[in-house]
């Protein structure tokens, strides 16, 4: 784009998203949005339409603007992501939602894969009563989900924990899980935002359904009686789901549909 181009010329003409322009316009100029409608005639300097030019690239090769950012929006708050992480998505808001209507006061809650912490850091936050620890394998997840803590001053215990390794006989109220589920080749896998995350965040390598089976067996000994057990899973899984549930022990299994109407977490009570 020629240079003496406005930051409204530049929107307009933009080969990208509205939404998604205006993002990598308020990150590359440190606009607000309300700044960006503003100083919409405001022209935009040599370095910063460079800077645009290279962003846009990065986004028109399907880099996924999170992580051209470095942030997405969670819950109402701002989480800081990297490719060591995966990218909080809306459906799984229905994990916090349901944490924080059953999880008993002063309730102890374990976040089960927490990559960029955004569920227990969400849960903390609404709930400071609750005694909430996460756990996940990767180091380099952990660290971004201390970020994110102290980002937000949320009292999070973080393991790092290859699923229940780490937790030795300790016992908690409810345990929620975004655990990797999509089917080992799934065309999915290399399309789209999914090629840039972390592949062993999304699938198992496997069926799908390995590391579901993992939380649902180990999670008898580290729920109190009574306490919930609650998991984000794929599209079509919900009945494979309750059933390992069921064929566990948990009671009142059920299902629950998220804003689109998939059915995306599924769980029971000890």
């Amino acid at each position: 784009m020629q240079t003496g181009t406005t930051i409204d010329a530049w929107l307009r003409a933009a080969p990208l998203d509205r939404l998604e322009a205006r993002i990598l316009l308020t990150h590359a100029l440190g606009l607000t949005r309300v700044q960006l409608i503003t100083q919409s005639e405001r022209t935009l300097s040599t370095d910063e339409a460079d800077c645009l030019a290279i962003l846009v690239q990065r986004r028109i090769d399907g880099e996924p603007i999170a992580y051209i950012v470095g942030s997405r929006e969670f819950y109402g708050l701002s989480f800081d992501v990297t490719p060591d992480v995966l990218i909080p998505r809306p459906e799984t808001e229905l994990l916090v939602e349901l944490a924080l209507q059953y999880l008993p006061p002063n309730g102890r809650l374990l976040d089960m894969g927490t990559g960029s912490g955004a569920i227990a850091v969400a849960i903390a936050v609404n709930r400071p009563d609750a005694q909430v620890t996460a756990l996940d394998f990767s180091a380099a997840a952990l660290a971004v989900a201390k970020g994110n803590a102290e980002k937000h001053q949320a009292a999070v215990e973080f393991l790092q924990s290859d699923w229940f390794a780490a937790l030795a006989q300790r016992q908690f109220d409810l345990i929620v899980s975004n655990p990797p589920y999509i089917v080992a080749g799934d065309r999915h896998l290399s399309q789209g935002d999914l090629r840039f995350e972390p592949v062993d965040a999304l699938t198992d390598h496997h069926d799908g359904l390995s590391a579901l089976r993992q939380i649902v067996e180990g999670a008898d000994d580290h729920l109190g009686t009574g306490g919930w057990l609650f998991m984000e899973h794929g599209y079509d899984q919900a009945a494979a789901v309750c059933e390992l549930a069921t064929a566990h022990g948990f009671v009142d299994v059920q299902r629950w549909k998220d804003l689109a109407g998939i059915e995306r977490v599924s769980g029971g009570r000890k």
